[in-house]
């Protein structure tokens, strides 16, 4: 498809990952018949399963090393795509927000499902925006939280402890791991298609 960017590397990386995962296989029915006896098929299995998985797992991060080089993100792409969705998620805790202004939770539930369904009728039938956050606005109903909205409305309230973890990962594992690495980081990789 000429609008995708890498799509013959890319493609060969999901092809090379799966042929990898089959390897694997290899050697595992070997042991499982040979009962650890150093026979014929077990060294004749190795001399071609070993190397062939380091090939293939060597190629398959040199090109998406390559790939990665290149990777360009998109911030409002993506910004679109979160408010596309993102009230849909927000249901639950715009319901939670509800009750806990003394709401009842089941017509709650159905006043912000009809709203829900009429907005995603615009969306999946017309090829409209998601509206729910303005269906919403306009419901008297929903009146207790309206100034609450852009707060429930927040995308980091849905990651979690995501940004922690990753920060806590980077630097408790890959910084360390990547120390010994340290004289050759920064090299590009080249990959022949």
């Amino acid at each position: 498809m000429p609008y995708k960017r890498n799509p013959m590397r890319c493609e060969r990386c999901c092809s090379l990952a799966r042929h990898l995962m089959v390897i694997a296989n290899d050697p595992l029915q070997t042991a499982s018949v040979q009962w650890l006896e150093r026979t014929l098929d077990d060294s004749a299995n190795r001399r071609i399963c070993l190397p062939e998985a380091f090939l293939t797992a060597d190629i398959i991060l040199n090109t998406l090393q390559n790939i990665l080089e290149g990777l360009v993100v998109y911030p409002k792409v993506i910004e679109k795509h979160v408010n596309q969705e993102l009230p849909f998620m927000a249901s639950e805790n715009i319901i939670v927000a509800m009750v806990t202004a003394g709401a009842n939770r089941q017509e709650c539930h159905e006043h912000i499902r009809v709203l829900s369904h009429a907005a995603s009728d615009q969306v999946k039938q017309h090829g409209k925006e998601n509206d729910l956050v303005d269906r919403i606005r306009s419901s008297s109903y929903f009146s207790p939280i309206h100034s609450k909205l852009e707060c429930l409305l927040d995308p980091s309230s849905f990651t979690g402890r995501a940004a922690e973890q990753v920060d806590r990962f980077l630097k408790e594992e890959v910084q360390p791991a990547l120390c010994s690495y340290r004289d050759i980081l920064g090299m590009t990789a080249s990959v022949e298609v």
